[in-house]
């Protein structure tokens, strides 16, 4: 009787391993299934771009609103949207330049945006090669403050119509760089729906830049004409950029040290903008600012303070020929704000979960801007 008892149990024990064994399949099989559902043709299943700054920048929704909250209620100024198609922003730590991400981003209302951001030594150090080229990912979503942001098709369309010669395509660089992320949290605040293209701009000489631009710009006014995109609510350009970073710890000594230093390296960035990035905005106004002297070459190739001298070149570049093939104008820049995290410190959150990344003092200081363009 005992030796029937334990025959039973023994076949019990194997029915239930069979149908636990058959349960585990079926899940495995279902969630496949919902994979190959969901991933866009030639990419990966479930890929989301990890964050790579989360001190700096806000992926939290009510600390994102007590921020904003906070800058709108000490906003003073108004800036003009009709007609914005175009924009630099810093991507400082949002403690140091909230003021200026705020009053831009107030102004941006899109359903899709390309982003062009940096290619930091950071990244170079790590992968070799990264030059005269620009950068893409295929992830399927990137980080953001309200949820994840979806990739646009464009960057499909993009991978199919470029040269291939003209880009790569490197998850590990966007995953080290930080400039595109940062514009992020604030972009899909203020447009809950948007979809992006994050494009990194590695070091290129000018002659390049004209090269790959006219190229980008071709396809970028193809596929817009083809979705029946309209520049500036339907599709929006940003650039990523912060100016130059100052003092004894960047070994940055152009205007000497102090106080009487900064201020003349402030008066020279404000030059900067005024001469070659408002107004109206021609290739020849952005070769200028690419050949900028101060005893040594200040925008020589791949040697400068500079974090914007790829971007916002390469970016103005593009956009300039995108406007003049679709709607036959030109743009033209207005300064919204510049400054510099040494006159800005640190705004007065706490307990927010956000903080900053490096100090600031007269021995180290980045200076950086806010500009809008529109169509002339």
């Amino acid at each position: 009787m005992k030796d029937i008892l334990r025959n039973h149990k023994t076949s019990g024990i194997r029915l239930i391993y069979l149908l636990l064994c058959l349960l585990l399949m079926e899940v495995q099989a279902v969630e496949k299934q919902t994979s190959s559902q969901v991933a866009p043709a030639g990419e990966s299943p479930s890929r989301v771009r990890p964050i790579r700054d989360d001190v700096g920048f806000c992926w939290n929704a009510n600390s994102m609103k007590i921020l904003v909250d906070y800058l709108a209620s000490q906003e003073k100024e108004k800036f003009e949207s009709r007609g914005l198609v175009a924009a630099i922003s810093p991507h400082d730590d949002y403690l140091y330049a909230g003021r200026l991400y705020y009053p831009l981003f107030n102004l941006i209302r899109a359903k899709e945006a390309v982003i062009f951001g940096v290619t930091h030594g950071t990244v170079r150090s790590e992968i070799k090669g990264l030059d005269s080229i620009l950068i893409l990912d295929d992830y399927q979503l990137w980080p953001g403050v309200l949820g994840p942001v979806e990739v646009s098709l464009l960057r499909s369309y993009l991978k199919k119509h470029l040269k291939p010669e003209y880009y790569l395509v490197n998850n590990r660089a966007h995953e080290l760089e930080h400039s595109i992320e940062a514009l992020i949290p604030f972009l899909q605040y203020f447009n809950p729906g948007i979809k992006i293209t994050p494009i990194m701009v590695a070091p290129m000489p000018l002659e390049k830049m004209k090269e790959i631009s006219a190229e980008l710009s071709r396809v970028l006014a193809a596929y817009m004409k083809e979705k029946n995109l309209k520049p500036g609510t339907d599709l929006f350009f940003l650039i990523s950029a912060d100016a130059n970073h100052y003092g004894k710890d960047f070994n940055n000594l152009a205007f000497g040290e102090g106080q009487e230093a900064r201020e003349k390296a402030l008066e020279f960035d404000r030059g900067l903008i005024s001469s070659y990035l408002t107004g109206e905005i021609t290739e020849n106004k952005i070769a200028g600012l690419t050949s900028e002297l101060w005893g040594n070459t200040y925008l020589d190739y791949k040697n400068s303070y500079w974090c914007g001298k790829y971007s916002i070149p390469f970016g103005l570049l593009t956009v300039e020929k995108v406007i003049k093939n679709l709607a036959g104008k030109s743009i033209r820049g207005e300064l919204i704000r510049f400054s510099d995290t040494y006159s800005e410190g640190v705004l007065p959150l706490k307990k927010i979960g956000l903080g900053t990344t490096a100090p600031f003092s007269l021995r180290h200081w980045v200076s950086f801007c806010s500009i809008g363009y529109y169509l002339d």
